[in-house]
């Protein structure tokens, strides 16, 4: 596959998938989703790669999740491979993977790039990083993994924070949370991902494998959920509301969901 949204790079035994649209803040549309399946596909199908580490080109951003201008100007995140866009099929795999996953943030990991981090096994940030959600702002949510998955990893109280205020918050507070496993200097991030991932190749990967699978086991019922959850997003996202959120995004403007309100009280 042609990879122009993304890159791959391994390196002694770590696979660098990187979503590489800095000049959209590493926002993905189909395609780069697309390409991003089929890095995490090709990773777990080499037998020289032992840990895959996901990060965002540049010094920016992670990733702010989907394209907000792309759904402005086609009503969708653009043409796929397969005609879908398959942002589920991408988080199911992150956790499927028999390799330990590291997600390096570089900066603003917001939307559904926060979703990407939160589904990684291991998380490394700059201590300059911001994390949040901004889902019910632009006429959106991630009401699978995106939120109850969350909800394992900070507890009830601050999950809902995060996806009720969408507010941003810095790295030491991420850290505190338990969001992120270890906040370093900017110029320390490549060098603490090799660090990590060396003591991860060290061990047993068939060990790693059963561990990640156990791990995962009790959080396997959420992906039912998801799938529900996607299908009542795409419905929502064809509604007035929703598009009231993106087209406020792309007008630099708050959005006005006043007139909505009558549809919560059902």
């Amino acid at each position: 596959m042609d990879l122009t949204d993304t890159k791959y790079e391994v390196d002694r035994g770590l696979a660098w998938i990187t979503i590489d649209r800095p000049e959209r803040m590493n926002a993905f549309r189909a395609r780069t989703v697309d390409e991003l399946i089929h890095s995490f596909t090709r990773a777990w199908a080499d037998s020289d790669v032992g840990v895959i580490c996901l990060t965002g080109a540049g010094d920016r951003a992670f990733s702010t999740g989907g394209d907000q201008k792309q759904r402005a100007e086609t009503g969708d995140y653009g043409p796929s491979e397969s005609g879908l866009f398959e942002i589920e099929r991408l988080h199911r795999l992150i956790r499927e993977v028999p390799k330990p996953v590291i997600a390096a943030v570089n900066g603003f990991a917001i939307g559904g790039g926060h979703v990407l981090h939160v589904l990684c096994d291991i998380m490394i940030a700059v201590d300059d990083a911001q994390f949040g959600q901004v889902g019910p702002r632009v006429g959106s949510f991630d009401a699978g993994f995106g939120n109850m998955y969350l909800a394992r990893v900070v507890g009830e109280k601050r999950a809902r924070e995060i996806w009720f205020r969408c507010r941003r918050y810095d790295a030491a507070t991420a850290e505190r949370w338990g969001l992120v496993n270890a906040v370093v200097p900017r110029e320390r991030l490549t060098d603490e991902v090799r660090e990590w991932a060396d003591d991860m190749l060290a061990l047993s990967p068939t060990a790693l494998r059963f561990l990640k699978q156990s791990f995962n086991s009790d959080t396997e019922h959420m992906a039912g959920v998801g799938q529900l959850a996607f299908t009542g997003l795409a419905l929502f996202l064809d509604t007035d509301e929703a598009n009231e959120g993106v087209s406020a995004f792309n007008e630099k403007r708050p959005p006005d969901f006043r007139s909505h309100r009558t549809r919560a009280s059902f």
